[in-house]
């Protein structure tokens, strides 16, 4: 008897669906940013390694960014609409392969929930257009904000403080 009953506890807890992540999924996409266009539009737009990593939320692979070495000063902005992201003063070499930094331009960048590696991460997206940015971590420098901004540099453009 005790083995049927665990084994019908089992089945009942098992057949439960959450529906958490899906709710979240849902608020993300009814928000409605300054900058909205079409999917086709996104896609005409951006470069295929763009697209992918601000409209579909995927990650470059590391060490493959141009911006990774750029030791100049000058603002980081989305490239996808421009909006000033991250300044290169808050720019640290963090040793993962992403262009990291200490601090977001405030009021810049949104942040999120995801989950799709099993544990929550804390998501950055671009607060005017909602493309993907990256994650943020509390690993970064101890002598500044003790953050890290995980960035993919496929979403980002570069402006030298000289243009």
């Amino acid at each position: 008897m005790g083995k049927k009953m665990l084994l019908l506890v089992l089945i009942v807890f098992t057949s439960c669906k959450g529906t958490s992540q899906e709710e979240k999924k849902e608020e993300k996409s009814e928000t409605a940013f300054k900058v909205n266009k079409t999917d086709a539009e996104w896609r005409n737009e951006l470069t295929d390694i763009e697209y992918y990593v601000l409209r579909k939320a995927a990650t470059e692979n590391p060490f493959s960014s141009e911006l990774l070495d750029i030791k100049a000063e000058g603002t980081y902005v989305c490239a996808g609409c421009q909006t000033p992201l991250f300044r290169s003063e808050h720019k640290f070499d963090s040793g993962t392969g992403w262009p990291s930094f200490d601090r977001e331009i405030e009021g810049n960048v949104a942040y999120d929930t995801d989950y799709k590696i099993g544990v929550p991460r804390t998501e950055e997206h671009c607060a005017v257009c909602g493309g993907h940015l990256g994650h943020v971590f509390n690993d970064g420098p101890r002598n500044t904000t003790g953050k890290r901004h995980c960035i993919n540099g496929a979403a980002l453009d570069f402006i030298p403080d000289n243009q």
